[in-house]
């Protein structure tokens, strides 16, 4: 079973957390949960 990491919120922080899990653990499944109608793309 592969690993998994939940970011909660799609602000710039939370889409830097996980492009930077990404970028130490490929294999790794990352869902990100915003609950506004924008999702920041600038990590």
């Amino acid at each position: 079973m592969a690993n998994r990491l939940v970011i909660i919120g799609g602000d710039g922080a939370g889409m830097s957390a996980a492009s930077q899990a990404k970028r130490r653990n490929p294999t790794l499944r990352v869902r990100a949960f915003e609950k506004g109608p924008v999702t920041s793309y600038s990590a």
